[in-house]
């Protein structure tokens, strides 16, 4: 409606000149936004409210049709299109779901580690088992991958590296900070799981000359890696999923320069809560992911981990 154009717009544009463009009167335009709403202006008003509401608790993932449902069963009856008409006035929509980029390679002829760690999730003291995986984070010029390496008694990133190449020499970098910041004793527990990266033979050679124990999750069980798996969950929740990235650059800048929540020692979140029973050895703590750990600490001074 020209009217209502007019009404939009008229902070931008004098009004004489909006209704010239639109071939409509002064008068008739200040008689209209004099005339009370009516009852079926009132009633998009008070259904769009429920609307947002609805498309604000699905994390902004419901179209049309399913807050159109959502909206049924909450005992509101409303048409699809009436609903999509609505939505397409208030600027709401669908957030697209993102494309699935697999980071794990496990079709190698190289060889694979037993599954050693067996989810023990807590050791007793820091630097006896460490955690390692990638992801990706998305953006307009493609892929960020990130490797990170964590610390399983603290749950601290205690090493990663981002590249837009998801190689062995984007795991050897986090792998390299990790055991410049922490130099751990010989027999650590190095836990992965089988992608071609971490089976390499460059990344193998690199755990051997540390005195590093191999362990790798069985094939497709993501459940044997949960701290990481959370990790990334955790990450993605609250910086990747609402963001919109235009290069790789930004994005780096985004994790590089961010501390992600807290959490507890015994996992601390729903996600971790069936895989990572309290431990018995230690009272709770706080602690935190953190995606920015010092580098060239020595044992004396990494603490608790």
């Amino acid at each position: 409606m020209r009217f209502t154009a007019i009404q939009e717009e008229k902070a931008n544009y004098p009004v004489a000149m909006l209704c010239r463009v639109l071939e409509v009167s002064r008068a008739g335009y200040y008689a209209w936004e004099g005339r009370e709403a009516s009852a079926r202006q009132k009633a998009n008003a008070a259904l769009v409210e429920r609307i947002q509401q609805v498309h604000q608790d699905s994390r902004r993932t419901y179209g049309s049709p399913r807050v159109q449902a959502e909206l049924k069963a909450q005992g509101l009856p409303v048409g699809r299109h009436r609903v999509a008409r609505l939505m397409r006035e208030a600027g709401l929509r669908a957030r697209r779901r993102r494309r699935f980029v697999h980071t794990t390679d496990s079709k190698h002829s190289l060889s694979v580690a037993p599954n050693m760690l067996a989810r023990d999730f807590n050791p007793p003291r820091p630097d006896r088992t460490w955690a390692t995986d990638i992801t990706y984070v998305p953006t307009r010029e493609g892929c960020l991958y990130l490797a990170v390496v964590l610390d399983l008694f603290s749950r601290r990133v205690i090493g990663w590296a981002m590249d837009r190449c998801i190689d062995q020499h984007l795991v050897l970098s986090a792998l390299d900070m990790a055991l410049k910041g922490r130099c751990p004793p010989a027999g650590l527990r190095h836990h992965s799981d089988r992608g071609s990266q971490y089976a390499s033979e460059d990344y193998q050679r690199a755990l051997a000359a540390r005195g590093i124990r191999c362990s790798m999750s069985r094939k497709a069980n993501c459940w044997d890696n949960a701290v990481v798996e959370s990790f990334f969950s955790m990450l993605k929740t609250e910086l990747v999923h609402d963001a919109d990235f235009s290069t790789r650059e930004a994005a780096k800048v985004a994790c590089s320069s961010s501390s992600r929540c807290s959490t507890t020692a015994s996992g601390g979140t729903p996600h971790l809560a069936t895989s990572v029973p309290p431990s018995s050895r230690r009272p709770p703590r706080r602690c935190h992911w953190l995606l920015n750990p010092p580098v060239h600490r020595t044992r004396a001074s990494s603490g608790a981990g």
